[in-house]
């Protein structure tokens, strides 16, 4: 045992991971890339849920995997649609303005717009790879499943219009807010600014 060092067995395993560690530092670079383009980076989840959902219904299987796919993007809805802090459990007067007369605080989501395009996409992947082993294709009767979820989906999006409606938040911009400016003049008319 007197030529073994500690060095040479672990000499098979540094290029693994100079190739590990090269591809993660490519892959965050193009993700970083794509974070000011959300119009492109939809579409290209939009293409990878449709390549998703032909194959299910060319095969005709792995309901069970769309199944759990479904709960989890509806977790995900619910993070997006979600403030970061929650009025109802929020103690110390931080919370979303009630009134017209409080002070206008911005809606922080809980889960960012990025995370969850992110993080959707890696569930759209990975039920498509999943797509590829029988062991996933468990038989069940799909038209249950659909219900099923179809009845958790109403339920939850009821309970979080109604959290939206009593602390009066909307968790959707429509891009910039343009101010009207009062004529000078008095006469009542208001002039836009479209700069």
């Amino acid at each position: 045992m007197e030529g073994v060092s500690g060095d040479q067995a672990s000499e098979p395993s540094v290029p693994l991971a100079k190739w590990r560690r090269d591809f993660s530092r490519a892959f965050r670079y193009y993700l970083d890339r794509s974070t000011p383009h959300p119009v492109g980076r939809w579409l290209g989840t939009l293409a990878v849920a449709i390549i998703y959902v032909l194959r299910v219904y060319l095969i005709q299987g792995f309901y069970i995997v769309s199944y759990g796919l479904g709960i989890y993007l509806l977790n995900l809805l619910i993070g997006f649609l979600s403030p970061q802090v929650d009025p109802e459990l929020e103690v110390d007067g931080a919370s979303l303005p009630t009134r017209g007369s409080d002070e206008f605080r911005p809606f922080i989501r809980r889960l960012p717009e990025f995370k969850f395009w992110y993080a959707m996409t890696k569930a759209f992947c990975v039920a498509f790879v999943m797509t590829f082993f029988s062991v996933f294709d468990v038989p069940v009767f799909w038209p249950i499943l659909l219900c099923y979820w179809i009845v958790l989906f109403v339920l939850t999006m009821k309970r979080q219009i109604l959290h939206m409606i009593k602390y009066r938040y909307v968790p959707f911009n429509f891009g910039k807010q343009r101010y009207d400016r009062k004529n000078p003049a008095g006469s009542g008319n208001s002039l836009s600014r479209d700069r």
